[in-house]
């Protein structure tokens, strides 16, 4: 399984408050992770750092002899841990007062793969030609969408679009989305924080992502020039997974 990270500061943020990690789990899992951080000037980056770091921790802990259905409540729990870290930092510290920070981190192997989402970092996976967005943003914008209350056009540029209605590290109890999900060889698995799925089209993702004669970490590296080409006001980041043979994986990494 081939990964790859790519995470920019943006052309408006001093600070990046984005963290990534990528690698290999016990069982022939691969797994990777995309935090966007919130919470103020440098509680941001401490709240999505205490989160990978947790997240890792407990992914490299566990052995990982389940089904991915199987694994779905041992998926909640760390992620449950990850946000008992973060919530109590914020609660011992003036300084980190109400920090948190979306999570959305996939683990494929063979022929299934788990997704945990909280937030409104994205998961998107494209097969035979099609992007398919996994998981739904926990935003007021959203909600409200859902329920009809606005269309796909007014959210797209309502002044609270970045509200969210969940985070990880705000609260001291917290419910993630997890899913089980099919693989197939050929498959291409995109994580990214909202620095790209804000700014970039769907479509202009989907046409990167065809791009087969592109190395995977060429087409990491294009996403981050598309979302700044497109204004850059945010931190971006993006974690590419593929089961095909167009790079070489590293064992782990983050950005």
């Amino acid at each position: 399984m081939l990964t790859v990270l790519r995470s920019h500061v943006g052309k408006v943020r001093q600070v990046n408050e984005d963290q990534a990690w990528s690698g290999s789990l016990a069982g022939g899992w691969t797994a990777a992770i995309v935090a966007d951080g919130m919470g103020g000037h440098r509680a941001g980056d401490v709240a999505s750092s205490l989160a990978v770091d947790s997240l890792v921790q407990s992914l490299q802990a566990w052995e990982h002899s389940a089904s991915a259905a199987d694994g779905v409540p041992k998926l909640q729990e760390i992620i449950r841990q990850a946000n008992k870290a973060v919530f109590e930092t914020a609660s011992l510290n003036e300084q980190y007062h109400n920090m948190g920070t979306t999570v959305v981190m996939a683990m494929i192997r063979e022929n299934a793969g788990l997704i945990g989402h909280i937030g409104d970092s994205r998961a998107y996976r494209l097969r035979d030609g099609r992007l398919e967005q996994l998981t739904e943003d926990h935003t007021l914008v959203n909600e409200l969408t859902r329920s009809g209350q606005l269309s796909p056009q007014e959210a797209a540029h309502h002044p609270r679009r970045n509200v969210l209605t969940r985070a990880l590290g705000t609260d001291r109890e917290v419910e993630a989305d997890i899913q089980v999900i099919d693989w197939r060889s050929g498959d291409v698995l995109l994580l990214c924080s909202d620095g790209l799925s804000g700014l970039v089209e769907h479509s202009e993702v989907q046409a990167e992502l065809e791009r087969s004669e592109a190395e995977l970490d060429q087409q990491a590296q294009r996403l981050i020039d598309l979302a700044l080409l497109a204004g850059g006001d945010d931190n971006i980041t993006v974690a590419l997974v593929a089961d095909d043979t167009r790079a070489q994986a590293a064992g782990g990494g983050s950005a």
